[in-house]
This record gives structure tokens, C-alpha cells and sequence, in this order.
């Protein structure tokens, strides 16, 4: 299930619920390490930051784009939060 409010996105999967926001490359002004894959995203590239909808928000993490859309067909020994 999808529902988008306000540029964030409710998502619901096998792995459960997520907000997620897509960050353009023109806003993405830091480098971050995508728990995906364990490698970084640079400064400048498009990319998707997801939380667990309830809570404080200190699960936040960003991800590439395509190991977002990916996680899900993961094995277990992949990086989760």
C-alpha cells in the first residue's frame, strides 16, 4: 500500500512500514552510507531517505534509490534497521 502526503510517501512491504521522502540531487548536500549496500551516496546524488512511522524519527536512514527498491529481494545477511 502507497499513500504520499506532503512530498513524503507511507510505504507498506514485506519488511513493514515506512515513510519515505525522495531527496533531489540539488538538495542532497552531504555524503551518506546506504545500509543497503554499505557504499556511499555522494553529495549531489538523487537519492530516498525512510523511517519507521512511529517514533522519534532516529531511525532515519538514507538509501540509494535502486537498494531501496531492491531491499525487499535482499538476503537476510543483508544491512536492515
Amino acid at each position: 500500500m502507497l499513500r504520499i502526503t506532503g512530498g513524503q510517501r507511507r510505504e507498506t512491504g514485506p519488511d513493514g512500514e515506512y515513510v519515505t521522502r525522495r531527496v533531489s540531487g540539488s538538495a542532497a548536500t552531504k555524503a551518506y552510507r546506504c545500509p543497503g549496500c554499505a557504499q556511499e551516496i555522494p553529495t549531489g546524488m538523487p537519492h530516498v531517505v525512510a523511517w519507521r512511522p512511529y517514533g522519534d524519527g532516529g531511525d532515519r536512514r538514507h538509501w540509494h534509490s535502486s537498494c531501496w527498491e531492491r531491499r525487499s529481494r535482499r538476503s537476510p545477511r543483508a544491512p536492515r534497521y
